[in-house]
């Protein structure tokens, strides 16, 4: 198959400015990292500017940075197994392992250049503040996202639950009050369901945080948005990818959490943990049941 995006890219290299050539010539040596990477990763390797990337896509026939990337993305996915989008199908194990948790490394690390202080920062004294918080996902991946973000809430104290059918969502926004919160999970951000309890919810006073790609439905309608792009995967609409990144977030908004909670939230998780160690059956080591004829095991009497 011709790569349209690359070849574009070798024939505009003779002719570009200097400023520019260097720009291209670092996106084919290693078109997947300028993938990976933000834009401002790749200026600095340039030497050059985001105004001189945004010119260059822009002579490529690219509107804007976004959808340079994006075409960029679904051009190298073509070109990956039909499992991943960086590894080839005569890759050998050594290589796959490689390019996988490379691949998983880079994702993550990319969070850090995507996520915005400010709005994570604003999406943790919210969930801090709010008398209860309610976390909505759409799908198996952000089922369980929202599952977990509500379970790490509740461990710390506070009135978290998740909603995971569209009409308990519905059910939950039109409930939740001015000084609830709702934070909605999904990476695609534009299931019709969702976004009408989002929407619900809003006309009740809620705050809504959302953790989505920018630029999405539901980014348009939160109040605070945790916005962090993947690129797409070749199979799934949902790669493992955008698992990752969202777990990333989890996590900080997590720990962010914590600290404005303070000794609240450390006895309680002390507490839970030493819970678990003593009583915890998972904990224990159990001994062996035999179970034969002269045996017998009583657990109690039923009268």
């Amino acid at each position: 198959m011709t790569s349209q995006v690359l070849a574009k890219i070798a024939d505009a290299i003779a002719s570009a400015p200097t400023s520019r050539r260097s720009v291209l010539e670092l996106i084919l040596q290693d078109p997947q990292r300028v993938v990976d990477e933000s834009f401002e990763q790749l200026a600095q390797r340039a030497g050059s500017s985001v105004p001189t990337i945004m010119r260059t896509c822009r002579d490529l026939g690219y509107p804007g940075l976004r959808e340079f990337k994006l075409a960029l993305a679904q051009e190298l996915a073509v070109g990956g197994s039909p499992l991943n989008r960086r590894v080839r199908l005569d890759d050998d194990t050594r290589q796959v392992i490689t390019k996988v948790t490379r691949g998983a490394a880079i994702v993550i690390n990319s969070v850090q250049a995507q996520l915005s202080v400010e709005a994570t920062q604003a999406a943790a004294d919210a969930i801090v503040a709010g008398t209860r918080v309610d976390c909505y996902g759409v799908g198996v991946t952000s089922n369980f996202m929202a599952s977990d973000l509500q379970a790490r809430l509740f461990r710390m104290g506070l009135a978290a639950s998740s909603y995971l059918d569209p009409h308990l969502q519905l059910i939950s926004a039109a409930t939740i009050g001015p000084r609830g919160v709702v934070m909605a999970i999904t990476h695609v951000g534009g299931m019709p369901s969702l976004l009408e309890a989002v929407d619900v919810a809003r006309s009740q006073g809620a705050t809504v945080i959302a953790l989505t790609q920018p630029g999405s439905q539901l980014a348009a309608l939160a109040d605070i948005v945790l916005g962090v792009e993947v690129a797409p995967d070749p199979v799934m609409p949902v790669g493992p990818e955008a698992y990752l990144a969202h777990l990333t977030v989890i996590e900080i908004l997590t720990v962010l959490v914590a600290q404005r909670l303070g000794d609240k939230a450390v006895n309680r998780l002390a507490n839970i943990q030493r819970t678990l160690e003593t009583r915890g059956v998972d904990m224990h080591h159990h001994p062996r049941l035999d179970w034969d004829e002269g045996a017998k095991l009583t657990i109690g009497k039923v009268r």
